[in-house]
């Protein structure tokens, strides 16, 4: 994948989340590791502790490279193999990632009277469209 791809995608996952693009980086970080722990625990036998890994995204490429201690521990085909895991890890962090988002805007608006749309009345419970969905 060319620069301006994986950029780009980042951007675009960002953006439609209404997250920043760093924190779409951070959770493919940690999905990286994720991956790592489940998919290859032969290679970290001795325990490594998440906080030992550090992962460095090449944003020329997309290509993901694991260190630890200054060594590079990316076992071969790592890519690959670990995308379905890495996969799962980026979702759920994305939607974390979107919910703080929503919490924080709507925190914003507490104490304010704001424009909403009545939806229905369910349960004794009104749901209410004030333009955002989680």
């Amino acid at each position: 994948m060319v620069r301006s791809e994986f950029l780009a995608a980042i951007k675009q996952v960002a953006s439609e989340r209404g997250i920043e693009p760093e924190e779409v980086i951070e959770t493919l970080k940690r999905a990286m590791v994720a991956a790592f722990r489940k998919d290859f625990p032969d290679e970290n036998e001795e325990e490594l502790e998440e906080e030992t890994i550090q992962v460095e995204i090449d944003k020329e490429s997309g290509e993901v490279t694991l260190m630890q201690d200054g060594v590079d521990i990316t076992p071969p085909g790592f890519g690959r193999i670990a995308a379905q895991t890495a996969k799962q890890v980026i979702l759920q962090g994305v939607r974390e990632a979107e919910k703080h988002a929503v919490v924080e805007e709507f925190r914003e608006k507490i104490g304010r009277v704001v424009p909403a749309m009545l939806q229905r009345f369910e349960r004794g419970k009104w749901l209410v469209d004030v333009g955002r969905s989680v």
